[in-house]
């Protein structure tokens, strides 16, 4: 993206400071089929401590604090409370009138794999060249100098989820990153961040492999048979590289002639590691799915193999099976208010993130699958409250910030990292000109692990990306 390691060396050694690596759990180190041979090379900034004091906290935990501090150290939250003792080399931040939120986590972003300018030379999210593509991964598609970066940094973006785009079955592994400037993806890599994996369902499968062009799947019933024959493929797979089975380092113990797709050929597949660690737990499955009958087939395919799904993406039916959702663990990622542009969207309400968000253990998300729509989830969540309140069902400020903060890191299997303002996570932190909920609501002030990435008033605290260089006015 941005000015890169550079820029990040720059402004360390402007405060006079090095880097400060903390610990993390090894990435993705749960199975022989997740192990990263392109592992996160993310150091946050090291900085001096911050306390944010007398503002109203929202803690991403559904409490909501007045006239309250936070403080910021070594990368971490470090305390919330009340008339907080300062560090003797602490940076003091008159925070009175404003609110302080965990920063915003995007579970649905193309940031990177399409970047702007939206040129077919840019055109990175969609292997379409197989109804099933589980052997991509997003992350070797992403361009860090993508400009969107910085501006999803300035409506209080501090992570999001990449995912190839949703033209096939199953479309690829997912990336979580922290939205950091970097010339590496590895560099904004979250550290210890689970893969998603991508699938689709409905009308861009069959539309893109079907419609005369002779190619399954070209229906939905195609659809279910394509994902079921590849996770046969992976369960078989699975059972010959299990440790009870395998006695030598070599991927098929017999003579197999492969999978139904003719790739596997007796050696390591890269498409049957995805499906397999899916299979496994260690990759969150996400999934592409607008209407309710679809999503619980969905939910029937993966009791059949057993894999968990993280959570349904856009879901314009999700209010039909909220009850469901939320007894099985599943989130829902969808939009506020985007429905009726394709048949499978028709079916949309206003109110389908509040209905999702009722039952108890729901996990309802805001997300934005869009350049422009990452800018400004915290207003897409505030027309959600609007439109729960017309139909009788008030939220508060507290719940809804769990759509972006809390309930995305959730669903990205991070909460024990982020998404809370809680003692010991990342000071991921965003500081509000006034309620995030509100028409005029601008991030004033951003930290990520504790450093300050943006700030509203002040131009060297506003990350460029190298393609922007020369494009744009600066002072």
């Amino acid at each position: 993206m941005h000015l890169g390691e550079n820029m990040r060396t720059h402004l360390s050694a402007g405060l006079g400071l090095a880097l400060l690596t903390l610990a993390a759990p090894a990435a993705n180190s749960a199975s022989r089929f997740t192990e990263d041979p392109y592992p996160s090379t993310y150091a946050p900034i090291a900085s001096a401590p911050v306390l944010l004091r007398n503002a109203t906290v929202l803690t991403g935990t559904g409490t909501r604090l007045e006239q309250t501090d936070v403080l910021l150290r070594n990368g971490r939250i470090a305390a919330v409370g009340s008339a907080l003792q300062a560090p003797a080399d602490a940076v003091q931040v008159d925070a009175r009138g404003k609110w302080v939120t965990p920063g915003i986590i995007d579970v649905h972003s193309h940031l990177g794999v399409y970047p702007s300018p939206g040129v077919s030379a840019h055109s990175d999210g969609n292997e379409m060249t197989a109804p099933v593509t589980a052997n991509v991964w997003a992350e070797h598609s992403v361009w860090p100098q993508d400009p969107g970066f910085a501006t999803a940094l300035a409506g209080g973006v501090t992570s999001m989820q990449v995912l190839p785009g949703s033209a096939n079955l199953v479309g690829g592994r997912g990336v979580t990153l922290k939205n950091v400037p970097a010339t590496t993806y590895q560099a904004m890599k979250f550290p210890g961040a689970p893969w998603g994996l991508k699938m689709a369902c409905g009308e861009n499968p069959k539309r893109v492999y079907g419609s005369g062009k002779g190619v399954a799947p070209g229906t939905r019933m195609g659809n279910v048979a394509g994902y079921r024959a590849a996770f046969i493929d992976a369960s078989e797979y699975l059972a010959k590289n299990s440790p009870k089975k395998v006695k030598k380092k070599r991927w098929f113990s017999g003579d197999e002639k492969g999978d139904s797709a003719g790739d596997a050929g007796g050696k390591r597949d890269l498409k049957l590691d995805t499906l397999a660690g899916a299979i496994n737990g260690d990759i969150r499955v996400h999934i592409h799915c607008y209407r309710a009958d679809e999503m619980a087939t969905m939910l029937d395919l993966s009791k059949e193999f057993g894999f968990k799904i993280a959570a349904f993406h856009h879901g314009v039916e999700a209010y039909k099976l909220a009850d469901r959702l939320a007894a099985e663990g599943v989130c829902g990622a969808l939009w506020a208010d985007w429905w009726g542009f394709k048949m499978e969207a028709f079916d949309g309400i206003q109110e389908n993130i509040a209905l999702v968000d009722r039952p108890a253990n729901s996990c309802a998300i805001v997300h934005s699958d869009s350049p422009e729509g990452i800018q400004r989830l915290n207003q897409e969540a505030a027309k959600v409250m609007a439109n729960a309140r017309r139909a009788g069902m008030q939220i508060a400020p507290e719940r809804a910030i769990m759509w972006l903060t809390y309930n995305a890191a959730r669903s990205l299997g991070v909460e024990q990292q982020t998404g809370s303002l809680e003692v010991g996570k990342m000071g991921d932190v965003v500081v509000w000109n006034g309620s995030p909920f509100s028409s005029y609501a601008q991030a004033e002030k951003v930290y990520i692990d504790g450093h300050q990435v943006f700030d509203r008033v002040d131009v060297r605290r506003q990350p460029l990306s190298d393609f922007m260089l020369g494009q744009e006015a600066r002072p």
